[in-house]
C-alpha cells in the first residue's frame, strides 16, 4: 500500500514537472519564433493618457519597442538616453513604443516616470506577449525598420541596455535611408 501511494506520488511530481517545463518552453518558444529579416510580431500600446499606437500604424517609421519597470534600475538608467535619442530623432520617422511591466497599484510612480520620456508609455498588463515571449528580462528592446522588419532582437542581447553606441549602431543607420 505504501508503495502505490509512493508510486501515485512519484507520477503526480513528474507529471506536475513535465507540465511546468512543457509552458516554459512554449513561453521561449514564442520568443524562439522571432527572427531577424522576418516580420515583426503585431503589438499595440495603450498609453497612459488612452491613446491606441498599434505597430501597423508605424509602418514607415523606425519602431524601437522597449519593456521596462520602475522598480527596474537599468531601465532608469537606459529610458533617459532613450528618450534623448528619440527626441535627436524625431524628425527622422523614429517612434518609441514602452511597456511597463508595472502594475496599476505603481501607476502614481508610471506616470512621473513617464512624464520625463518623449515617447509614449502604458501598461504592459500580461507579461506574455504574443510573438515576443513571456517578458522576463529587463530591460530588452526590439527594433523594427520601416517596413516591419524585425531588425534587432533584444533577447539575443548579452548586455540587455541599449547604449548610446549600440543606438548608432543598430538605430542611426536605419534612419539614414533614402528619405534623408
Amino acid at each position: 500500500m505504501l508503495a502505490t501511494r509512493y508510486a501515485r506520488m512519484k507520477h503526480m511530481w513528474l507529471s506536475i514537472g513535465a507540465f511546468l517545463m512543457l509552458f516554459t518552453y512554449a513561453s521561449v518558444a514564442c520568443a524562439s519564433d522571432l527572427r531577424v529579416g522576418q516580420p515583426a510580431p503585431t503589438i499595440a500600446l495603450d498609453t497612459l493618457d488612452g491613446r491606441h499606437i498599434s505597430l501597423d500604424e508605424l509602418r514607415g517609421k523606425t519602431v524601437i519597442v522597449t519593456f521596462w519597470a520602475t522598480w527596474c534600475e537599468p531601465c532608469r538608467d537606459e529610458l533617459p538616453l532613450l528618450s534623448r535619442y528619440a527626441q535627436e530623432h524625431v524628425r527622422d520617422n523614429l517612434a518609441v513604443l514602452a511597456f511597463s511591466l508595472d502594475t496599476p497599484d505603481t501607476l502614481v510612480q508610471v506616470r512621473k516616470l513617464a512624464s520625463t520620456l518623449s515617447f509614449p508609455t502604458g501598461l504592459l498588463g500580461d507579461p506574455h506577449v504574443p510573438g515576443y515571449g513571456r517578458i522576463w528580462r529587463l530591460p530588452v528592446s526590439f527594433v523594427i525598420d520601416r517596413n516591419g522588419l524585425l531588425v534587432h532582437d533584444g533577447w539575443k542581447d548579452k548586455q540587455p541596455e541599449l547604449s548610446r553606441d549600440r543606438l548608432e549602431q543598430v538605430v542611426t543607420p536605419l534612419l539614414e535611408g533614402p528619405s534623408h
